[in-house]
């Protein structure tokens, strides 16, 4: 099609939207767990919920796009991320009035929507960048992705205004490119699915991926899901606690985001010489190091040779398995791009984005309960946090944190604007942090420290563990490589 660049390009700033969101939304975790008191278990099933709609919707999408088309689909999701931001504008008003849990519904709910966009996106783009570019599916799906952190740079910097701008703003910067790839949607016209002009039936496209390569290459992208997507929810705060420095944190996450912007343009040649799955095995076993070397870095140097190890080896990982599936099932690619998207978005949002905020909150508890009891009792949340089948916890309750962090100077200041109207409902939940600090701040000074130890300890322990994934990928990948010698190569019609 002589306007596959353009296409291209709208699903390259679809891309750039959603990681602009994902990254300012990383970046507001340690906001959000100040101003409304939410443990890291709860911040991750906020993050966690969005990349679990994120999968849902591109199974959904895949399932309909050979009769909806590309097109619509689009305009629907140019829909679902402008309702998502509206919901931003809610949320001191909601906090104010209905207090924490309603306040957790509503951003858990925007960034389910949010992520309903970007699944829809996510369904249309991969199959039809695979159908604008039959000679180098690899190649273009990577320069296509490069998207991704593209935003994540975008949404990084913008992250910096954190504390300066009203952080409702900041998130909803990923409008403007919203707004362009709309445009050019609209304006153009796009290509049929393999199913409408033909080439396969529908019952086809499910038939061609029965068997164990297509069941072992769901494996590792569900652990690629986890492992990227999940990862990159966290990755930012925890680096940003390692360092004992947010601004290093996001600058990090800059850095690695840039990075594999960069490299992704470049995967065709490296593909040529090693093939799709030889590049994936690599990948898993630098990433496996990598997350190694960021659970027990100790200085800024060293931590930039850790990020850089990371970033080396996810960069490849999620566009290449869309490679590996257009090169295998050509026709049958817009239900089996669908099903991998689904199961890796799932792995982030289900089992990546909650558990590695369980496993934080996990560690943190356990070595504040062993070395400060005391403060542990003072400092604990309401309510337990749980995971799947895992013992549940008594976290530290976020707000309680940050409020031992700066000296409750946020919370007093906001007692202080809201002068007498504090008795009020709707500042129900400014009072209740106000009324722990007078309550505990002459125990500030003593539960400070261990209380900053215990999370900085929860996030090597939760990094540390991750790493045990790409180590599994890497054992699926040489399976995949032994079941691929055995298995015919689909022929594209």
């Amino acid at each position: 099609m002589e306007n596959r660049k353009q296409l291209l390009t709208a699903g390259f700033l679809a891309l750039v939207a959603a990681g602009v969101g994902f990254a300012v939304r990383g970046g507001l975790l340690g906001e959000w767990s100040s101003l409304y008191g939410f443990t890291f278990t709860e911040l991750g099933q906020i993050t966690g919920g969005g990349l679990l709609g994120f999968g849902l919707v591109i199974l959904f999408t895949s399932l309909i796009v050979d009769v909806v088309g590309y097109k619509k689909l689009m305009v629907s999701a140019l829909v679902c991320h402008v309702v998502s931001a509206a919901m931003l504008f809610f949320t001191a008003a909601v906090f104010n009035s209905a207090g924490k849990e309603a306040t957790f519904q509503l951003l858990f709910w925007s960034s389910f929507i949010f992520a309903i966009g970007n699944g829809i996106c996510e369904g249309v783009i991969n199959p039809l960048t695979s159908t604008l570019y039959p000679e180098k599916k690899t190649h273009y799906l990577n320069i296509l992705h490069a998207g991704w952190p593209a935003g994540l740079v975008i949404g990084g910097l913008i992250a910096f205004g954190i504390g300066a701008v009203a952080w409702e703003i900041l998130l909803a910067t990923y409008l403007i490119p919203t707004a362009i790839y709309g445009y050019i949607v609209f304006k153009n016209k796009f290509p049929k699915t393999a199913a409408q002009d033909g080439s396969i039936s529908y019952g086809g496209m499910f038939k061609s991926l029965i068997g164990p390569f297509f069941i072992v290459l769901l494996l590792a992208h569900a652990c690629v899901g986890y492992v990227e997507l999940g990862t990159d929810s966290w990755i930012n705060k925890i680096t940003g606690s390692i360092l004992n420095s947010a601004a290093l944190g996001t600058a990090l996450f800059i850095y690695t985001s840039l990075l594999m912007t960069g490299l992704r343009f470049f995967a065709g040649p490296i593909v040529h010489r090693i093939s799709s799955l030889g590049l994936l095995l690599v990948s898993a076993i630098i990433g496996c190091l990598g997350l190694y070397l960021i659970s027990i870095g100790d200085s800024v140097p060293f931590m930039f040779f850790a990020a850089t190890v990371y970033a080396l080896g996810k960069t490849f990982l999620w566009p290449t398995m869309l490679g590996v599936v257009g090169e295998r099932f050509p026709n049958s690619s817009t239900i089996a791009m669908g099903i991998m998207g689904a199961v890796g978005m799932i792995s982030a949002g289900y089992l990546g984005g909650p558990g590695i905020g369980y496993k934080q909150d996990y560690f943190a508890t356990q070595y504040i309960q062993q070395n400060a009891p005391e403060t542990y009792e003072r400092v604990k949340a309401p309510g337990e946090s749980g995971f799947l089948t895992f013992p549940k916890v008594v976290a530290i309750d976020g707000a309680k944190a940050g409020m031992l962090a700066d000296d409750a100077a946020r919370v007093l200041g906001d007692v202080k604007i809201a002068g007498d109207n504090i008795g009020n409902q709707e500042f129900e939940g400014i009072r209740g942090q106000r009324d722990w600090w007078l309550a505990n701040k002459d125990t500030a000074a003593i539960d400070k420290a261990p209380v900053a130890e215990a999370g900085l300890h929860g996030s090597r322990m939760a990094i540390r563990y991750t790493a045990i994934v790409p180590a599994v990928m890497a054992v699926l990948f040489v399976l995949l490589m032994l079941l691929g010698k055995s298995r015919p190569v689909q022929t594209e019609h």
